[in-house]
């Protein structure tokens, strides 16, 4: 027969075991998540009392067109980029799923690297790579021939914001052909094999049989490439300080800016509020329109 104390200890188990989480989430997630709510509502530099003003910072960031042009950046960086790092990754991903790829583990090892390493070292790195009068790309291009004279990566807006969906690329492709690889491992092979004996060939396989079959789990590497792309920070800080003319200014970039440059931060907490909102409504459209409907 069971002692009461050990029924006791049964019961008290699971609220144990889960208690650190919970603790954690309430003081590092929902706490400073509240407390930026009630500083939206106010005006505060971080000496002075904090200044109740309603509904104002809400006004403002609707009225300045800040916040909005850092969405539109997020919008063009994510078309820049995610479509060609998602097509890299499905064509990487078949690559080493195919029986003819030899030193697999290799390739997977060299492809996940940049998602390992710190992104402020690949940052720099890029920097080096993208500066305008001793970078080493515009030296080769030179060399080449192919421009005459050197392109300004970062100084102009639409080669700025190339050059930071340049680095995301880079960054994130290894990434997504791991997961894109785990899916194309649990598509029967008997499959391919019919579509072959049908007179498909590679690349109708691919398109026909790979493409479909793999659609929920490229819709689930959209949904994070979105939320990704409006979440930039250590690219586009470090590469333009998120200029030119505020071309590579991302919403949480603003927000940092806001901040810890300008001390505003009432202001600040309620473009995070909006960027909350915004990331909140752009899930939930995203995961509806990619929702299997059969």
């Amino acid at each position: 027969m069971q002692s009461p104390y050990w029924k006791w200890q049964l019961k008290t188990a699971p609220y144990a075991f889960v208690a650190p989480f919970v603790v954690s989430f309430l003081l590092f997630t929902l706490s400073p998540f509240v407390y930026s709510i009630y500083l939206s509502f106010t005006k505060w530099h971080g000496q002075a009392e904090k200044e109740f003003v309603g509904w104002t910072n809400y006004t403002n960031v609707l009225q300045s067109g800040d916040f909005w042009y850092s969405v539109f950046n997020s919008v063009i960086i994510f078309m820049l980029y995610v479509p060609i790092m998602l097509l890299l990754a499905l064509v990487f991903a078949v690559c080493l799923s195919s029986g003819l790829m030899k030193a697999k583990g290799f390739f997977r090892t060299v492809f996940f690297i940049p998602n390992i390493t710190s992104v402020v070292a690949i940052s720099f790195v890029f920097l080096l790579i993208f500066n305008t009068n001793n970078g080493v790309l515009n030296q080769l291009l030179l060399s080449a021939g192919l421009i005459d004279s050197p392109i300004p990566f970062l100084e102009t807006p639409g080669w700025a914001r190339i050059s930071v969906a340049l680095l995301v690329i880079y960054r994130w492709t290894g990434y997504n052909m791991i997961l894109l690889l785990g899916g194309l491992q649990n598509i029967p092979k008997s499959l391919y094999e019919s579509a072959k004996v049908d007179g498909a060939n590679a690349l109708q396989s691919f398109i026909y049989l790979t493409v479909p079959m793999m659609r929920k789990l490229l819709a689930f590497c959209t949904v994070l490439s979105t939320l990704g792309t409006f979440s930039l920070f250590t690219e586009p800080f470090i590469l333009t300080n998120g200029g030119p003319a505020k071309a590579t200014t991302t919403p949480v970039v603003l927000i940092y800016k806001e901040s810890f440059q300008n001390l505003n931060f009432g202001y600040a907490s309620t473009l995070a509020m909006f960027f909350f909102i915004l990331m909140l409504i752009i899930s939930v459209v995203q995961l509806r329109l990619f929702r299997d409907n059969d």
